[in-house]
């Protein structure tokens, strides 16, 4: 059921454990990663994950500021939407 998917996007210069410490959060609070995606864009690193957030410990905005917390100490952007506003925001009329 979409009410529980969320995308979480990550962007920042790159460097080792930016995947470690987001994964680790996630596993932590038990959100299970459905989908990702990454790449680097001239030493830019970007990453987009699909998660589902049924079986976590935290609420939406709970998780969503403890992964902004975590975009902080690693120094990179993390932005956590849920699934269906994404879409809607991306969507072309």
């Amino acid at each position: 059921m979409d009410d529980y998917k969320i995308i979480i996007t990550v962007s920042g210069a790159d460097k080792v454990g930016i995947v470690a410490g987001v994964s680790n959060i996630l596993a932590k609070y038990k959100v299970n990663i459905e989908d990702i995606k990454q790449t680097l864009m001239q030493g830019h690193f970007v990453m987009f994950m699909l998660c589902d957030i049924k079986s976590s410990e935290l609420n939406f905005k709970e998780l969503k500021n403890v992964l902004i917390e975590e975009g902080n100490k690693l120094e990179v952007e993390i932005w956590v939407q849920k699934k269906g506003i994404f879409e809607k925001m991306h969507t072309v009329s």
